[in-house]
C-alpha cells in the first residue's frame, strides 16, 4: 500500500506509523508504532494513484537487517530502519514485523528476504 513518507526511504527500510508524514523511520528497538517495509517491486500496490513510498504490510519482500537471525526467527525494528532478532525481554504486543526467511549470521546489516504479517 503506498503511505506518505517523511523522507525518501530506500527499499528494505523498516517503517512506522508517525513522523511529520504518515510514515518514517524509528531508532527505537522494539517499536510498536512498526507498519512494514519499504517495496523495491510490489506484486500488488493498494491505492497505486496516490503519491508517497509503496509498503509492504504482508508477504515476502526484501529487508535490511542487522545479524546474526536464522531462517523463522521472530523479526522486529532493532536500529532506525533495520530489523533483528527479537529480544524476548523487550516483546511488547505490535512489535512484530515478521519473519526471516534466510540465514544471515554476520554482525553488521545485510539485505536477506523476510515474511511480513502480524505472527
Amino acid at each position: 500500500e503506498t503511505y506518505t513518507a517523511d523522507a525518501d526511504y530506500a527499499y528494505g527500510t523498516v517503517v512506522v506509523f508517525g513522523g511529520s508524514q504518515e510514515i518514517t523511520v524509528s531508532d527505537i528497538s522494539h517499536d510498536t508504532r512498526v507498519a512494514g517495509v519499504i517495496s523495491k517491486d510490489p506484486a500488488h500496490l493498494m491505492n497505486s494513484a496516490a503519491t508517497g513510498l509503496p509498503v509492504a504490510l504482508t508477504g515476502r519482500v526484501q529487508c535490511q537487517v542487522r545479524g546474526p537471525v536464522r531462517k523463522g526467527d521472530i523479526l522486529v525494528n532493532v536500529d532506525t530502519g533495520t530489523a533483528g532478532r527479537l529480544d524476548p525481554a523487550l516483546a511488547a504486543w505490535g512489535c512484530v514485523i515478521g519473519k526471516s526467511l534466510e540465514d544471515y549470521l554476520g554482525e553488521g546489516v545485510a539485505m536477506i528476504e523476510i515474511a511480513v504479517g502480524r505472527f
